[in-house]
């Protein structure tokens, strides 16, 4: 990280959820917070617990709780990949007790669904490790493309098999006045959509059955003017939008069981020059943006419910008309620079001090997309000049990037945005200038991308971006 600033806030929230981990174990015993970093009972209130312990595979979400004997608080799992392994310590119990431990909230970004096994019993007086949870992701289950030129939404129903994509009924549905950007909760409940000429959002509730979209009361909300890019926070409590006219950043709070959006006090907040993109840390309160003017990425930290901080910590210095951010599980940092053809990288972003990139990497012409998929282990890059997709592995200790072979892979005309499917299995490329999305299968080991069966999809006129949901 650039500055000293930008590690204190991030102390700062870690400070206070330690302390009230503290306050809890000290009313009601040892209640850990999860991950295979706890090796046996913290300093626990009471000497009468034991330690719930065992195995755990397949996570790579966030917000995993488990529960025990359902009347209890939940235990949040550390999310991400890194908390898989042996000797995780789920919860505890008391000793010479019945216990039953149970999934409270399954994880999201992505979506998946966990299980538990050997979670029921009673307890001794020696810590249980036998339990084993185990966490599978859920399939694509729609898809939605925002076309500029029509001023609408494409929707499709994703084959969690084949991947390929058949129109929703009743679609596309109405949007504001050039819609160029879109983003879907972690929930799937909710998908927002900015209108660059309008200066709203679009909100919609996404029918969880057949994937249509329903305005919610109140949209469109107002925005800044010219807004860019739209990002949604992995609590689900957030949308942020950056403003490219007004060089800001507008942060809303999103109402539970609505979707209405209000915006958050101190918002909007100063970004460099028109602000392009916007992406969250996954597991941080720490958001970015990416001034294409500029050649910078701003970053400002959280204060949970009272906002982001004002932007007090120096930019970080890119490439040539940054476009568009990814951030993987291990806070490695990607930027497409449009008019320099390269990716920025950065290294663990809250260690790494410096503002300039690790390491810079050539695309295609006019990169102007960047996705990770959920497993952390390719990236690929959307390139609207020279028609194609440049594809790189990614080392998940070091975030360095490595050409894939047959690297770049072909588009339609002019791809603008690039999308990885939950599973990891499929990306999705909208074609600007031939108003399709090209859907590509990709292969596990190699990270190659092949053409689906029936791809290229037809879309509105001029689709500016996808997202998908399970």
């Amino acid at each position: 990280m650039t500055s000293k600033s930008t590690v204190d806030l991030k102390l700062s929230g870690t400070l206070r959820l330690l302390a009230a981990v503290f306050v809890i174990a000290g009313l009601t015993g040892c209640h850990p917070t999860g991950g295979n970093f706890l090796s046996g009972c913290l300093t626990c209130g009471s000497p009468n617990q034991v330690n719930l312990e065992g195995t755990l595979s397949g996570l790579v979400g966030s917000g995993l709780v488990l529960q025990t004997n359902s009347s209890s608080p939940g235990f949040t799992i550390a999310g991400g990949a890194g908390s898989n392994g042996t000797g995780v310590l789920f919860a505890s119990a008391p000793i010479n007790t019945a216990y039953d431990l149970t999934v409270q909230t399954q994880p999201t970004n992505p979506s998946q669904t966990c299980i538990v096994s050997n979670g029921t019993g009673t307890t001794g007086t020696a810590d249980v490790t036998n339990v084993v949870v185990t966490c599978t992701t859920n399939p694509p289950r729609f898809a939605y493309v925002v076309n500029r030129g029509s001023n609408n939404v494409s929707a499709y129903t994703v084959d969690p098999a084949s991947g390929t994509l058949a129109p929703i009924a009743g679609a596309p549905f109405q949007a504001g006045n050039m819609p160029v950007a879109i983003a879907v909760d972690p929930t799937g409940r909710y998908a927002y959509v900015v209108n660059k000429t309008d200066s709203t959002v679009s909100a919609f509730l996404i029918d969880r059955s057949s994937g249509a979209l329903t305005p919610v009361t109140g949209s469109p909300f107002p925005s800044e003017s010219g807004p860019t890019s739209v990002a949604i926070d992995p609590t689900n409590s957030l949308v942020y939008v950056t403003n490219g006219a007004a060089n800001t950043l507008s942060e809303y709070a999103i109402t539970a069981g609505s979707g209405a959006l209000t915006a958050v006090p101190g918002s909007p907040l100063p970004t460099g020059t028109s602000p392009s993109s916007v992406a969250v840390a996954p597991d941080e309160n720490v958001v970015f943006v990416a001034n294409q003017s500029d050649g910078t990425v701003s970053v400002f930290g959280g204060l949970g419910d009272e906002g982001l901080a004002p932007n007090t910590v120096p930019p970080l210095t890119t490439g040539t008309g940054p476009a568009s951010l990814a951030i993987d599980s291990s806070d490695h940092l990607y930027v497409a620079n449009t008019a320099s053809d390269t990716l920025s990288a950065f290294g663990e972003i809250f260690t790494n001090r410096s503002n300039a990139a690790t390491g810079s990497y050539a695309t295609g012409s006019a990169p102007i997309s960047v996705a990770i998929g959920p497993l952390d282990n390719y990236v690929y890059v959307a390139n609207q000049g020279s028609n194609n997709i440049s594809a790189f592995a990614l080392d998940p200790t070091t975030g360095a990037l490595t050409p894939l072979v047959g690297s770049p892979f072909a588009a339609g005309n002019q791809p603008s945005s690039v999308a990885i499917d939950p599973t990891g299995a499929f990306a999705y490329v909208v074609n600007t200038g031939s108003d399709t999305v090209s859907a590509y299968k990709i292969d596990a080991t190699s990270g190659a991308l092949s053409p689906l069966g029936g791809s290229p999809f037809v879309t509105g006129t001029q689709p500016s971006a996808i997202a998908i949901s399970d």
